[in-house]
């Protein structure tokens, strides 16, 4: 397959295979899709129907087609690689991108190998999974990335956790970056008492009508993620009554929509709020004194990315990529082990107690942000890695061998 240079920007074809079509992954694909049409790239969009995905890549510029699959293997699995298949060969990529396990698992087994094929996991399968499914899911990743050109991690302990799995993948590691001017504060740091943080907070909390009912200044703790077990409100929920213990008026509130939403509504005590899917979630996060996610497994999670970019300190669970998106000596404060309510009611309890120190946290989140997160400079290393992969020799699929 030839080279095509930057001269020939229109003739450069990205084909991005997607499975989920909200949440994090929906808003990685967007931003790189943008970043390639303005580089004049083609980038084209293949994912199901429903969510947000589809209008989004559209709007950035991408072609999208319709690409029907469930999150998880199935019956249908070999429909589903099928549609990939022929949707691939009708638009003739140079390189295939495919996010998620699903999608990885899809794209692999209808290119294997023919096309430059980078694979995403946005998080492991075998992390979603238990029991055999888990084993199924482990011995899969071992044999697909033979069909892998790369496989990006979007963090190092990402990159690690399928090291220490078996995978002999050829890595790649390009951690996530968020729109650092869409997410920012109103106000700079330092500003007076009428226009600083807390009025701020305040104004935003008046321009949500689903908080009129929250006291002016009880505390405000925002989780934001889809309602299911990877993010992990359940443990939020059952730490919840140890922090009213010592913070009465504190008011929890989920942000997301999910599969697990009827059964966390059954589960939450007094205090929390449900606001379902969220189109923009800054004012949320303004109008909060804290932002928490508990996940129970991640790639690297955008929410506390965002939240840290707007200048709101963050409490996040000790998995892959939650201390590489803190900021150094940030750890302390704001870094529980998962499944643990205990640890994660003690974190919350203590910085919702000093007012101080997660004013000191937010700017130094934000600033931490700024410096390391911007979106464009992902997206850039991510078009390097393509003009890297389309440059190289054609990869060779790998052969097993006897020991």
């Amino acid at each position: 397959m030839p080279h095509r240079t930057r001269t020939e920007p229109s003739q450069l074809t990205i084909f991005h295979l997607v499975q989920p079509v909200e949440g994090g992954v929906a808003r990685v694909v967007t931003d790189l899709v943008r970043a390639q049409v303005a580089e004049g790239l083609r980038a084209v969009v293949a994912c199901p129907s429903g969510g947000e995905l589809a209008d989004r890549a559209a709007e950035a510029g991408a072609r999208v087609h319709t690409w029907p699959a469930g999150r998880a293997p199935g019956p249908r699995l070999a429909r589903e690689v099928l549609t990939a298949s022929r949707l691939i060969r009708r638009c003739r990529p140079h390189l295939v991108h495919a996010h998620s396990a699903k999608a990885g698992l899809v794209a692999r087994l209808a290119v294997r190998g023919r096309v430059p094929t980078v694979f995403q996991p946005h998080a492991w399968s075998f992390d979603a999974v238990e029991g055999r499914a888990a084993g199924l899911a482990l011995t899969w990743e071992r044999y697909g990335t033979r069909w892998s050109t790369r496989t990006l991690c979007v963090s190092e302990t990402e990159r690690r956790a399928g090291e220490r799995a078996g995978i002999a993948a050829r890595w790649a590691v390009i951690r996530n970056g968020i729109d650092i001017g869409h997410f920012a504060p109103v106000c700079a740091p330092g500003s007076g008492p009428r226009t600083g943080p807390e009025h701020e907070r305040q104004r935003a909390r008046d321009a949500l009508p689903e908080l009129t009912d929250v006291p002016a200044g009880a505390p405000l703790v925002l989780c934001v993620g889809r309602l299911c077990r990877q993010k992990g409100q359940d443990i939020l929920l059952a730490a919840w009554p140890r922090v009213l213990a010592d913070a009465p008026g504190a008011r929890l509130l989920l942000v997301g929509d999910g599969p697990d939403r009827e059964q966390l509504t059954r589960l939450a005590p007094p205090g929390v709020l449900f606001a379902g899917a969220i189109p923009d979630i800054r004012p949320w996060l303004r109008a909060a004194d804290l932002v928490v996610l508990p996940s129970r497994w991640e790639g690297m999670a955008l929410a506390p990315l965002e939240a840290m970019a707007c200048g709101r300190p963050v409490v996040v669970t000790d998995v892959s990529g939650a201390r590489e998106s803190l900021p150094p000596g940030h750890e302390h404060h704001s870094l529980v082990p998962p499944d643990d309510p205990d640890a994660l009611a003690a974190a919350l309890t203590a910085l919702l107690a000093d007012a101080g120190l997660r004013a000191r946290l937010g700017r130094e989140a934000q600033t931490h942000m700024r410096a390391t997160c911007d979106v464009r400079k992902t997206a850039a290393a991510v078009s390097g890695l393509y003009q890297d992969l389309l440059s190289s020799p054609p990869m060779t699929t790998r052969k097993r061998t006897k020991r």
